[in-house]
C-alpha cells in the first residue's frame, strides 16, 4: 500500500471566486511544498483548466485527478471526481446542457480565466459559472457513477451550499462526504449524527494558495478512482482517514 496525502477540492482561476494566484505551476508547487501527493481540480461547474494543471504536474510526484464542483438544483455543491480529463469533459458536456446561459459580470462575480500549463491567458469563460444546474443531487450522482466517477457532497457542514444545512438529510447514492477544514472529524460526527457510518474526507476548498489542507490520507496501491472507492468501502486493504489535528479558524 502507498500513502497518499490528498486535497480533493482545488479551484483555479477559472472559478470566479478564486485568487489570481491559482494558476497551474503555483498550484503544483504549493501542493508539493505542503507534502500533498494527490489533488483534484474542481472548478465551479467547469473543467477547462484540468489539462493545464496535469501538464504542469508532469515530471513531479503530484498526481492530479479530473473533477468539478457541481452546483445542483438544490443549490448544494457536489464534488465530481474522475480519473481522466476525457471523462470530466464528457460530464462537462452534460452539465453544459443543464446550466443557464447567463453572461458573467466580472466586475460583480470575478474573472473566469482559462489558462495554459504556465498560467498564461488562453480565454475567458463568458458564461457565469456560479449557477445551479438543472439536475438533482441523486440524478447527478447516478450520471457521475455511469461515467466511472465518484460523487461526494462538498463541505456538508457549511451553511452556504452545504448538504446538511440545506437539506438536513443525506440522500442515498454518495461515495463519501466532505467536511470543511473548519471542523474536526470528531466534532462533525458529534454535531451531525447523520454522518455516522459514512466515510469522510476533509479538504481545503482551495481558492487561494494558503488554503491547501492535505488532511485526507489514503492507503491504496495507486491513485485511481477504483482504489479510492475501495478505500471508502474498506476493501482489499485500502482505507482512508482524516489526520488528527485542530480545525482551521473561520
Amino acid at each position: 500500500m502507498n500513502l497518499y496525502r490528498a486535497d480533493l477540492h482545488v479551484h483555479t482561476v477559472l472559478s470566479p471566486c478564486a485568487g489570481v494566484e491559482m494558476i497551474p505551476p503555483l498550484i503544483v508547487e504549493t501542493a508539493l511544498k505542503q507534502g500533498i501527493h494527490l489533488i483534484a481540480i474542481t472548478d465551479h461547474n467547469a473543467t477547462a483548466n484540468i489539462r493545464a494543471v496535469r501538464q504542469a504536474a508532469e515530471g513531479t510526484p503530484l498526481q492530479v485527478l479530473a473533477g468539478m464542483e457541481l452546483q445542483t438544483r438544490e443549490e448544494v455543491h457536489l464534488l465530481c471526481l474522475f480519473d481522466t480529463p476525457e471523462q470530466a469533459e464528457t460530464w462537462q458536456g452534460e452539465v453544459d446542457t443543464l446550466l443557464p446561459n447567463t453572461p458573467n459580470r466580472a466586475d460583480l462575480f470575478g474573472e473566469q480565466f482559462v489558462v495554459d500549463e504556465t498560467g498564461d491567458f488562453v480565454r475567458r469563460e463568458e458564461r457565469l459559472l456560479l449557477n445551479s444546474a438543472l439536475i438533482s443531487l441523486e440524478e447527478a450522482a447516478r450520471r457521475i457513477h455511469a461515467l466511472g466517477g465518484l460523487a461526494i457532497p462538498a463541505h456538508v457542514n457549511r451553511r452556504a451550499n452545504g448538504l446538511l444545512p440545506t437539506l438536513g438529510i443525506i440522500p442515498p447514492g454518495f461515495d463519501a462526504l466532505e467536511i470543511s477544514r473548519h471542523i474536526s472529524a470528531p466534532q462533525a460526527r458529534q454535531t451531525y449524527p447523520q454522518l455516522r457510518g459514512y466515510p469522510l474526507i476533509q479538504s481545503g476548498d482551495v481558492h487561494y494558495l494558503d488554503d491547501f489542507w492535505g488532511k485526507t490520507l489514503f492507503w491504496m496501491p495507486e491513485a485511481r478512482i477504483s482504489e479510492m472507492r475501495k478505500a471508502f468501502l474498506g476493501q482489499a486493504g485500502c482505507r482512508v482517514e482524516i489526520a488528527e489535528g485542530e480545525a482551521a479558524p473561520e
